[in-house]
């Protein structure tokens, strides 16, 4: 049988949100708003952190690269979006479409290896507080942070490999509004086994891994702090721990749904929806969520303005 080569391919159609063209105007307000808050918000945070030498500790280090991801991560996806709304021309290149595909599930990796490495870092925190300088040391967190970035890349580049030795002999408009795996997938015409178990296997290690440290540091944490006689000391421990478990929980929650089934059963409208989330909602929410929420964080914002005397207490 002859299958056309995936060198034929010269371009995709992101057909995102086509099929509503009356809501084209809403969405488009509405993602541009979504993304100027979610630059604005995680730049704030970077600068506020740079700045300010009461916040060059290991937590706030996690933050300043958490908010660079999520800024990253945005810039990936949303101006395309809304270049693809604007001007209502929806194709991109093939190699353009892997780049982003690349980049997407990079950016993605790296997020759920830092959650890890956060939960981590409180658990040594709060369980081991007279260790807490010497196990987390810049050395140390310099090496997390690394190690993060590294397995993150490797996984996508394997995948992304995996991906451009396909043929795509069908139609080549994708029903999504980025070039995500799942209906690439259900366009090519190659088997496509072989990048499944790859990808599951990456699924369990860089998610159920990372999702196991996270729940294993809270609950040693809960236990910890379970013990501890203040009441303002376990409001204080439970407010910033329930921050960043209610952005774990969302973030696993909307890349189960999407990425932990088969092929087969995969729905294009769901599959947007629920990227919505992952994409443009949850990075917007992490600079509130982690740090404006943080007196500490609002002492140098405050500061970052000039208003250090007024600076709230």
């Amino acid at each position: 049988m002859a299958i056309k080569n995936q060198t034929s391919v010269s371009d995709f159609l992101l057909l995102g949100f086509s099929a509503h063209p009356e809501q084209q105007p809403l969405l488009f307000g509405l993602f541009l708003g979504m993304y100027l808050v979610t630059m604005l918000g995680n730049l704030l945070i970077i600068m506020a952190i740079v700045s300010d030498q009461h916040l060059h500790t290991p937590m706030y280090f996690f933050l300043a690269n958490l908010s660079f991801i999520d800024t990253c991560f945005t810039c990936t996806i949303v101006p395309k979006v809304l270049a693809n709304i604007l001007t209502q021309h929806h194709a991109i290149i093939y190699t353009g479409c892997l780049v982003q595909m690349y980049f997407f599930m990079a950016l993605a990796l790296l997020d759920d290896f830092l959650l890890a490495v956060m939960a981590y870092d409180r658990y040594v925190a709060i369980c081991l507080p007279l260790h807490y300088t010497t196990i987390m040391c810049p050395q140390r967190c310099l090496l997390l942070v690394a190690a993060s970035w590294l397995c993150s890349h490797l996984l996508a580049s394997s995948l992304t490999l995996l991906m451009s030795q396909f043929s795509f002999c069908a139609s080549h408009a994708i029903p999504h509004f980025f070039c995500d795996v799942p209906p690439l997938l259900k366009l090519a015409c190659s088997d496509t086994q072989i990048f499944q178990v790859t990808m599951l296997t990456e699924a369990v290690l860089s998610g159920m891994i990372p999702l196991t440290c996270v729940l294993v540091s809270y609950a040693h944490i809960m236990h910890t702090v379970l013990r501890i006689p203040s009441a303002g000391g376990k409001h204080k421990v439970f407010s910033t721990c329930g921050s960043h478990l209610s952005v774990v929980t969302l973030f696993y929650a909307t890349l189960f749904l999407v990425y932990f089934q088969p092929s087969s059963s995969y729905s294009a409208d769901t599959g947007m929806v629920v990227s919505v989330i992952y994409t443009m909602v949850t990075p917007m929410l992490n600079p509130f969520i982690y740090s404006l929420r943080n007196r500490d964080m609002k002492g140098a914002l405050w500061r970052l303005f000039g208003w250090g005397r007024c600076s709230p207490q």
